[in-house]
């Protein structure tokens, strides 16, 4: 559709200057809240957009290089624009086009959004916007251009026939696997004499010298066939084609030093129609990022193989010499004698979550002290100040209880002792008072009597 102008919701700031390399930056954009993606549209048709935080050292050293990139597509009359925005102060815009990690870096292209998983050079980042930014799939309408894309790509996927089904897959295929590679298509008088194809239509890819076709029964489907075709048969391995490969579920071998190239290129090679559906082949310098996703420690030189679907490892019983032990170690990966390591079992999971969050917070306070004393420091005080209070508190209610049990029960105490002493009170009472009632009755008896001896001389004679 074509692009209309921008939501009045969505205000972006364009930057024209020619000392400028951005075309816009977003981080002055967004006011307020965001509409569903088919609502709106970017003032550009193709944009390369760096979403980033502030804090990110990751993001901090991409800086240099996303200028250069932007330097690059504008001097080149590309049509793709650059531009950047802080993910942290607009994260409806982030959440809007998936955005879990900074940096992160997207092309928009219409109403769809591609990811870019490749390394952060220059070069690679102004190929993928160019590649994704294009057609799908081109044209090679002649023998001198299909020789120069020959020239400039290790690995070359056409179609060749006319109108079919299988175009049409071909077609779904590039549009969703263009962020890796690139897609052709051509006539058969295109490609040299030596290039001979059983049956049209047919899809062919041209890499290490040689050219495979698709068999739409032995490769089942498409997609899978070309997004492990997409990688040589031998290859330099690092932390982003290893992720990749890991996209494939195809099982890889790491190794170093000469030794080693050589006969892995041979096996590579010599062994493809054995090895070829199930290894990528390849080496990786060093073993920093190895070591990180073992969660150990590999000696260099060694071999390796590391299965990308369930992320086990397989390791050597003994030093690899020849072809030979090289190629009984894989057929012992495949039949299941080799021993395994690692997997993605529950245990693993939980190792691999405190490995990943100790090496989190090491890299952390490594590029930035302050910055991880911030981060953990604060809620950690905070959390302590927590549970201080929580004891604290339940100790003083527990005290006052006490307390107020101690009371309670000197007071029925005291009632009880006041109780006992008013019921001997009253038994000793009987026993007190009986004497003094005798003495009082002797006493009124002598009193009757001293008035009946005291009448007067009239009653005497009376009586």
């Amino acid at each position: 559709a074509p692009a209309r102008g921008p939501d009045p919701d969505l205000q972006l700031k364009l930057e024209r200057s020619s000392q400028s390399p951005y075309f816009y930056r977003g981080s002055l954009g967004l006011n307020g809240r965001l509409h569903g993606r088919r609502e709106w549209r970017w003032p550009f048709q193709r944009i390369t957009e760096l979403f980033y935080a502030p804090w990110c050292g990751y993001c901090k050293k991409l800086e240099p290089v996303w200028h250069d990139v932007g330097v690059e597509l504008k001097s080149s009359g590309s049509p793709v624009r650059v531009g950047k925005m802080d993910a942290t102060a607009y994260s409806g815009m982030s959440s809007e086009f998936g955005v879990r990690g900074y940096p992160t870096i997207k092309l928009l292209k219409g109403d769809l959004a591609y990811n870019y998983k490749g390394p952060r050079t220059k070069d690679d980042i102004v190929e993928f916007a160019n590649r994704v930014a294009g057609p799908a799939v081109r044209a090679l309408p002649s023998k001198q251009m299909f020789e120069h894309m020959m020239k400039r790509h290790n690995v070359l996927f056409v179609y060749v026939g006319g109108e079919s089904p299988l175009k049409e897959k071909y077609n779904d295929v590039a549009a969703e696997l263009i962020v890796y590679t690139y897609f052709f298509s051509a006539s058969e008088e295109v490609f040299p004499e030596s290039v001979t194809l059983p049956e049209l239509p047919a899809v062919v890819v041209f890499k290490d010298g040689a050219y495979f076709t698709y068999d739409e029964y032995a490769d089942a489907s498409l997609s899978s066939w070309v997004n492990k075709e997409r990688f040589q048969g031998y290859l330099q391995i690092d932390g982003f084609t290893l992720y990749e490969l890991g996209e494939t579920g195809a099982v890889c071998s790491k190794f170093d030093l000469s030794i080693y190239l050589t006969l892995i290129q041979r096996v590579a090679k010599e062994y493809r129609e054995h090895f070829n559906r199930d290894f990528q082949f390849g080496h990786m310098d060093g073993n920093d990022y190895i070591n990180s996703l073992i969660m150990g420690e590999v000696t260099v030189p060694s071999v390796i193989i590391l299965n990308t679907s369930n992320e086990q490892y397989f390791l050597p019983s003994e030093p690899i010499e020849t072809m030979e032990q090289l190629v009984q170690f894989i057929n012992g990966v495949l039949n299941g004698s080799a021993q395994a390591h690692g997997g993605d079992g529950f245990v693993q999971r939980i190792k691999r979550v405190a490995f990943d969050a100790r090496s989190t917070i090491m890299s952390v306070f490594r590029s930035s002290p302050l910055l991880g004393c911030f981060l953990f420091g604060l809620p950690l005080g905070v959390i302590s100040l927590m549970c201080y209070g929580i004891c604290t508190a339940e100790s003083d209610d527990g005290s006052d209880d006490m307390d107020a049990l101690k009371r309670e029960g000197l007071t029925d105490e005291e009632d009880e002792e006041d109780d006992e002493e008013e019921e001997e009170e009253r038994q000793h009472a009987p026993e007190l008072e009986g004497p003094e009632e005798g003495e009082r009755e002797e006493e009124e008896e002598e009193e009757d009597d001293d008035i009946v001896g005291e009448k007067d001389p009239e009653e005497k004679k009376t009586d």
